[in-house]
């Protein structure tokens, strides 16, 4: 094996087993409907396109969360960091949100970043609630550490969940870690997790064969109002 091969095999951190999310459909407030699966690690590319804008948006956090966002999916795409998973909402093939996060342990979730492209429809949160979905009822753990980086991320989860504080360091740094049980995530359950399962096959396959990101201008109107850069 050649050398910068065996390097590799110490580097690439080892893995746990990870069930998969079934995709379902959320019927938004306009109508639209959003198909929410989990990304494959070779569609990173082009969830990065979608998130790069971002970067430039210094509304509501938005700059912060994409650049976290991009390295997080940079470093599972080149095999960086353990157990993390990436789900994305579609409409009409159009990336409109991804959330993704890991495994700590069997047990323990580590939330990492939501961030909602289209705005004003509930995507961020549908997702986030999507992203609780899978830590608790398919991948089977007993909790979630959250953190918040902008006041309408800790209205939206740490509120409207009823989080429990600890004095867990989260990985992210900042504040100590907020705390999902399996007890909070079934009382929040029949408020904030929506969707229709099976995802209707046609749905489903045009999500998985285009996938679409906004160009740039577009992105920032939706999130900023801006013109461009």
């Amino acid at each position: 094996m050649p050398l910068d091969m065996e390097l590799e095999a110490v580097l690439r951190p080892p893995a746990l087993e990870m069930k998969p999310y079934p995709p379902k459909v959320i019927t938004l407030a306009n109508g639209k409907k959003m198909v929410v699966r989990e990304a494959k690690r070779e569609e990173v590319p082009t969830l990065l396109e979608a998130v790069h804008p971002t970067l430039f948006i210094p509304r509501d956090f938005y700059d912060i969360v994409g650049a976290r966002l991009y390295a997080e999916l940079l470093a599972w795409y080149r095999y960086r960091v353990r157990n993390e998973y990436c789900l994305v909402g579609q409409i009409d093939g159009y990336l409109v949100g991804i959330v993704n996060g890991r495994m700590v342990d069997e047990k323990v979730g580590m939330s990492y970043h939501t961030l909602a492209i289209d705005r004003g429809l509930r995507i961020g949160a549908h997702l986030f609630a999507a992203k609780m979905e899978h830590h608790i009822e398919y991948l089977g753990q007993s909790e979630v550490l959250i953190v918040a980086e902008s006041p309408i991320g800790f209205r939206r989860w740490m509120i409207e969940y009823g989080l429990e504080p600890t004095e867990i360091q989260h990985e992210l740094g900042g504040p100590d870690s907020y705390r999902l049980t399996r007890e909070m995530y079934f009382d929040s359950k029949p408020r904030l997790v929506v969707g229709d399962r099976p995802a209707p096959r046609d749905l489903l396959d045009y999500a998985l064969e285009n996938v679409f990101v906004a160009d740039e201008e577009t992105i920032n109107v939706k999130i900023a109002g801006l013109k461009g850069r």
